[in-house]
């Protein structure tokens, strides 16, 4: 464990806490963290709440540095970090605040099959999910793009793949932006990024990125699982992945370029990895058509993975994925920035919302909400380590006055991976989830071990604070039973 943080946190309640901006000379506002006080011991554990006061120094921020439960230590901001700043009064864009992996996101399917008619086939499914989708680092993928097609995929994201035949427009409606942010400048994307992205679409990608078979074994609002057509014991399908290579090379090409930024603007911020430049400036103009392109890519490349998955299905039930039942619920971003109007002191202001592991959760009647959700709220599918759960929420009118329409991502880290890797013992981890139902695949038998479930928080800890603090309210839960790794 490293040192604990010994800086101020004052209770407001019994799941927030604040940072008073007195802390540091510089802060503009106060910092916030969302936890309880079981949580909060693990936070106390590394840096990441001096993040959230360093994030406080950024021009323009409004209301406060904010950080959800599954707040860990990241680069600039902490992994769970949301900031908002003021685009008409100076507001800055940071590339730390979006992350490496830009729009890295989840989406969920609901299938019409049952928990009886996968358990004989588990081991089979997962296998058939493993040899289909490609993953791992640097995989490349049967979906193969010319340069052309590169561009257009960068303008039009998920759009490119039904396109081309990977899915549907119900799809495109069930996804975040409809899967493409409008604004993308490919003129902005680096040789070395699109380098980086053309053989990876429909790519799964390492580390925490899965492709999870699910059961439902919880129903908390009967009312919405009847809109959305869930019960207990039905199958999910959970994917995680985001931009690849060409998404982290935006971020490492815009996060060094930005560093001459903060002289030339005067800003000042007591950690350099917060580079950032005022969002009308030339360079955020720029860094946002970027990273719009690496979202977009991002929504491409799930849809793509989606197709694969339901391609694997059929093979394996021989039925088409339509009979299978396997419609889109959502897909959210939890790395991304967006220009937002929200209301602050009273007053409608147009913001540039970072939200860095965190997700979007609109409350009922946004217009950004599907037609279909907005009676009550936009779904947020927060997944977990791969021996304990996920979940599927919605959006509230709490969390869009209190935090730009935020919630958390997943569970966060405890562990790095290096520590993993030394503690854990690979065969005894694959017996303990097998012996739970669980039947892992991965590109590397590493992979597994870093990601073990003792290396997460509880996500059940965490769903319960953003529930209990009202930024987001729970749906259903899963659990996982075939899990595809990277």
């Amino acid at each position: 464990m490293s040192e604990i943080w010994q800086g101020p946190l004052e209770k407001i309640d019994d799941y927030r806490w604040r940072i008073p901006k007195s802390y540091k000379p510089g802060m503009r506002v106060d910092g916030l963290i969302y936890a309880d006080e079981k949580l909060l011991k693990d936070i106390r554990h590394d840096k990441a709440a001096e993040q959230v006061a360093n994030v406080a120094f950024l021009p323009g921020i409004v209301k406060a540095s904010m950080a959800m439960p599954d707040i860990h230590w990241g680069y600039g901001f902490c992994i769970g970090g949301v900031a908002a700043t003021d685009v008409e009064a100076g507001g800055v864009i940071s590339p730390a605040g979006v992350g490496y992996d830009i729009d890295c996101g989840v989406r969920m399917m609901r299938t019409n099959l049952r928990l009886e008619d996968v358990q004989d086939k588990i081991k089979d499914l997962t296998y058939a999910l493993f040899n289909d989708v490609p993953a791992g680092v640097g995989s490349k993928g049967d979906i193969r793009v010319s340069a052309k097609e590169e561009k257009e995929i960068l303008v039009k994201g998920a759009r490119w793949a039904v396109e081309k035949g990977y899915g549907t427009e119900d799809d495109l409606e069930c996804t975040e932006e409809n899967g493409a942010m409008q604004g993308a400048d490919p003129g902005a994307v680096s040789a070395r990024a699109y380098e980086r992205g053309k053989a990876q679409s429909g790519t799964l990608g390492s580390g925490n990125h899965f492709l999870e078979v699910q059961v439902v074994d919880q129903l908390y609002d009967r009312d919405i699982c009847d809109a959305l057509g869930l019960d207990l014991g039905q199958i999910m399908v959970m994917i995680h992945s985001g931009s690849r290579g060409l998404g982290y090379q935006v971020c490492d090409d815009y996060t060094r370029d930005m560093v001459h930024c903060l002289s030339k603007y005067n800003i000042n911020v007591p950690d350099r990895q917060l580079s950032c430049a005022p969002v009308n400036s030339a360079e955020g103009k720029a860094y946002l058509g970027a990273m719009k392109c690496a979202a977009n890519y991002a929504w491409a490349n799930r849809q793509c993975l989606m197709h694969l998955t339901r391609k694997a299905f059929e093979k394996v039930f021989g039925q088409s994925w339509e009979k299978l039942g396997m419609f889109l619920i959502y897909d959210v971003a939890h790395n991304i920035a967006k220009i937002e109007k929200h209301i602050v002191d009273g007053k409608e202001k147009i913001l540039c919302v970072h939200r860095k592991g965190a997700t979007r959760a609109f409350g009922p009647g946004h217009p950004a909400v599907p037609e279909r959700y907005r009676r009550f709220g936009q779904p947020v599918i927060i997944p977990g380590d791969m021996g304990r759960n996920s979940y599927l929420l919605v959006g509230t009118q709490k969390a869009m006055e209190e935090t730009f329409g935020s919630t958390c991502h997943g569970a966060g880290r405890l562990k790095s991976r290096s520590a993993a890797i030394r503690t854990i013992n690979l065969g005894t981890l694959l017996k303990e989830l097998e012996s739970k139902g669980i039947i892992v695949k991965a590109s590397g038998r590493g992979t597994i071990v870093e990601e073990a479930p003792q290396v997460y928080k509880d996500v059940n800890d965490v769903v319960d604070v953003v529930h209990n603090a009202g930024i987001s309210k729970r749906v259903c839960r899963m659990r996982p039973l075939g899990v595809i790794k990277g």
